[in-house]
């Protein structure tokens, strides 16, 4: 442990010699409409829009209209799909190639926006994926990029990392380097509207989980304290507004704006063992990675609670709360309020010591995390969010009896 310390200690002091800059925002209704004259001011001449299968057919042809009043000629790669992979990127390096792009537009949530920046790496520097994990392996400036984030919950658009998924070592790894920070980015709440309950509560509490782990770890800033206490209030007020009621245009507007600052705040401060340990359940089992951060955050911040009192403490007195513990039983009831299961029918107990041996490597490795968990403390933590399920039972009444009682003393 005293490795890591060490580690995170000197990443610390070379954290601060880092500039991360902003893109360039236009935010607003209707600030779709502004995609053709930055991919202009950019130089771009011919965009490679990386997108979903599920976009919205209204959003295309909005933005392609753009580009067209421009003049920027497009190419649509719409082969992206929710945890992209290795083998999409590099179909997407392919794809940009083919079609001679020399720009690149993002539009969608985390997976596009992420995939459409690891192409973008790809393009420039031409090895495989899986030798970008980690930091600082790009160092060369991406092509024109321009990302248009559909969901409020990712702020991948104001983030230089990127994540992308292993499915044949059923892992996911991050990329991080400025390098990713997409030029410009543009946060339209219009775009937002058709979003379903189950998405708005999923990529809220992301956004959530982004703001509070940037907040109590160890690489937190002036700076990125006051994104992250922007985005918390944000989100506490007005996610169970855009949840009940996916009309309502400032909720919806309000909740990007949060989505935005809590990715300011996590690219300079960076994220802890909720994001850690949601990485692993997400490339085992394809669980949403904003709903298994809404499932982990109240734990694991009971958990880490001893090491960082004074700073959820401030975080309560955000939302109108005296201490730290009623800050984490606020977040149990906004889970309640957006209906967020509170388990994983998912997790297998045989995957638990893996899970958590990755999980923790990643988060020691990485995350400037205000206190160290054991790797039993990892695995009790994730036993308690297993579900019986039909599936899983035994068939000896008294043998799952015999489970089922372990667990709950456990």
């Amino acid at each position: 442990m005293l490795i890591y310390k060490a580690m995170v200690s000197v990443n610390k002091q070379l954290n601060k010699l880092v500039t991360i800059p902003f893109p360039h925002l236009e935010a607003g209704i209707n600030s779709l409409n502004k995609a053709g004259e930055l991919m202009a001011i950019a130089g771009a001449k011919k965009a490679m829009i990386v997108t979903g299968r599920s976009s919205s057919a209204a959003i295309i042809p909005a933005l392609c209209n753009s580009l067209d009043e421009h003049g920027i000629d497009y190419a649509i790669f719409n082969q992206v799909m929710p945890d992209p992979t290795i083998a999409t990127v590099a179909t997407g390096a392919d794809f940009y190639k083919q079609f001679h792009c020399d720009s690149i537009i993002a539009l969608g949530g985390g997976s596009p926006i992420d995939c459409a920046k690891v192409i973008g790496a790809k393009v420039v520097r031409d090895r495989p994926v899986r030798t970008m994990a980690g930091k600082l392996k790009i160092r060369r400036k991406l092509p024109p990029f321009l990302a248009i984030p559909t969901t409020a919950g990712t702020g991948s658009e104001a983030t230089v990392a990127a994540v992308v998924s292993d499915p044949a070592a059923r892992q996911k790894f991050a990329i991080v380097d400025p390098a990713l920070l997409p030029d410009y980015a543009i946060i339209d709440p219009k775009l937002m509207i058709g979003l379903p309950q189950d998405m708005t509560a999923a990529t809220g509490m992301d956004a959530l989980t982004h703001a509070v782990e940037a907040f109590i770890g160890t690489y937190n800033t002036p700076l990125s304290d006051k994104y992250a206490r922007q985005a918390i209030e944000k989100i506490f007020e007005f996610l169970p507004k855009a949840y009940n009621n996916g009309q309502d245009l400032e909720a919806r507007e309000q909740m990007a704006m949060a989505s935005y600052e809590a990715g300011c705040a996590f690219t300079r401060a960076f994220v802890g063992y909720v994001h850690a340990i949601a990485h692993q359940l997400g490339g085992m089992y394809h669980i949403p990675h904003g709903q298994a951060n809404a499932i982990l955050l109240p734990e694991v911040l009971r958990l880490l609670h001893p090491y960082c009192k004074a700073r959820l403490e401030e975080l309560a007195n955000v939302i109108g709360l005296n201490n730290g513990s009623e800050f984490i039983d606020a977040v149990v009831e906004l889970n309640k309020k957006l209906n967020i299961p509170n388990g994983f029918p998912e997790l297998k107990a045989e995957d638990i010591t893996l899970i958590s041996q990755r999980a923790l490597a990643e988060a020691h490795g990485t995350y400037p995390v205000p206190g160290y968990l054991s790797q039993s403390q990892c695995e009790r933590l994730l036993k308690q969010f297993l579900v019986v399920t039909p599936e899983k039972a035994a068939p000896d009444v008294e043998a799952s009896k015999k489970a089922l009682t372990e667990h709950a003393e456990g």
